[in-house]
């Protein structure tokens, strides 16, 4: 009958959540799946790595050597038809050796901090993109709470308007199945709303490429039991902790390279003079003394390098706090969670059910109930979503 079916579907509902965990594994390439087709085809990251290239060429070229100097000089002595004399010469400057080998260094660090950065965008991204796919999964699993309870309510109707006809039912008790599942069906509507929202953003995230597949199950979680170990490595992996510290390096090896501006850059050449039908040639040999802009660019690199020591720290400490706190988020979300006896929910449910249509109990009683219980499975659905967002935060670096 209506109510052995509903047992069943019941218990098949409760079968699943039961039993989801065991396939959480496999099911977590969905959403790495798209996460993939995200950082591939997402505008910003695309922009991010075009414009980082320039950067690097920029950097490598504050490395190389001046171009060289080609000067040409005719003279021309009054009273003398045509030129009288000319000079010629082609010089070329360079640094010190270990001024570039410094230099070097210092771009091969600058390297480093934007490729940092990029991962640092890369994970903001994707960290978007997964909380968009947790969004989505929460908004399926809730679609199909209001499925469950939508053949319910159908089932009830089809039951209440058999006994309505035959006396045994009021008009107020069908009326009562009949605005449940008007609420239903505006609860389903809005949820479905929510869902092609995520799926438009997740497209956008995308590069309005569509997408292929869909995440159906959240992904594993980490173990909170070693709080510890799971602090230093989502501190350890934090990439603006990382791309600070790097900033800092390359603030030193600035101030390294500001050092030997002081060294006088050199100049070797050929000069070539000719006069009449004479001519004499000679080598150029030079130097540039930078006595008055070194100390001014020491002082310039040192303040700087200051000033990325104070942020190293700054971002310590803010990386530090954030994660302290999302652990213990996790905790309590946790026991929160666990607390929801989701078995014994739907049990309950499936009694109720068996009640009312026995007529055991009114159909008023039987919603005063019913919803309270439904209202339970969809609250512990949002703290499992919550949940799962407190884990995509905390490793979010590892994406």
């Amino acid at each position: 009958g209506a109510g052995t079916k509903a047992m069943h579907t019941m218990k098949k509902i409760v079968l699943t959540v039961l039993v989801s965990g065991l396939f959480v594994c496999a099911r977590a390439q969905d959403i790495e799946s798209i996460l993939q087709q995200v950082e591939q085809n997402n505008k910003e990251l695309q922009a991010i790595r075009r414009g980082n290239e320039v950067s690097e060429l920029e950097i490598r070229g504050r490395n190389t050597l001046e171009d060289p100097s080609v000067e040409y000089s005719p003279f021309y002595v009054k009273g003398n038809d045509g030129m009288a004399s000319s000079e010629l010469v082609v010089s070329q400057v360079f640094d010190f050796p270990t001024l570039y080998v410094a230099r070097h260094r210092a771009g091969k660090l600058q390297e480093e901090v934007l490729d940092l950065q990029y991962q640092a965008s890369r994970r903001d991204i994707l960290l978007e993109a997964k909380n968009r796919c947790l969004d989505l999964v929460y908004q399926n699993r809730l679609l199909s709470l209001l499925e469950l309870r939508r053949k319910n309510a159908g089932e009830l109707l089809t039951l209440f308007t058999r006994k309505l006809e035959a006396g045994d039912a009021t008009q107020l008790e069908v009326n009562k199945i009949k605005m449940d599942r008007m609420n239903i069906r505006t609860e389903t509507a809005q949820a479905e709303t929510a869902r092609q929202t995520i799926l438009q953003e997740l497209l956008a995230l995308n590069g309005n490429v569509p997408l292929t597949g869909e995440p159906v199950e959240y992904g594993a979680e980490p173990s909170v039991a070693d709080c510890e170990a799971l602090y230093a490595r989502a501190v350890a992996s934090d990439y603006d902790l990382r791309t600070a510290r790097a900033s800092e390096l390359a603030a030193a090896q600035e101030v390294k390279v500001s050092r030997q501006n002081w060294i006088p850059k050199l100049a070797v050449g050929y000069r070539r003079n000719t006069e009449l039908k004479e001519a004499r040639n000679g080598f150029l040999v030079g130097a540039t003394f930078p006595l008055f802009s070194s100390r001014r660019k020491v002082r310039m690199a040192r303040a700087q390098h200051a000033g990325m020591q104070l942020q190293l720290e700054n971002t310590r400490l803010q990386t530090e706090t954030r994660v302290r706190a999302r652990i213990h988020e996790l905790q309590m979300l946790g026991k929160t969670v666990e607390a929801y006896d989701v078995e014994l929910m739907y049990h309950t449910l499936d009694l109720l059910r068996k009640a009312v249509e026995s007529g055991e109990i009114s159909v008023i009683d039987y919603y005063v109930e019913a919803d309270g219980i439904y209202r339970n499975l969809q609250t512990r659905m949002e703290l499992e979503r919550q949940y799962q967002g407190v884990v995509a935060e905390l490793l979010k670096n590892e994406l």
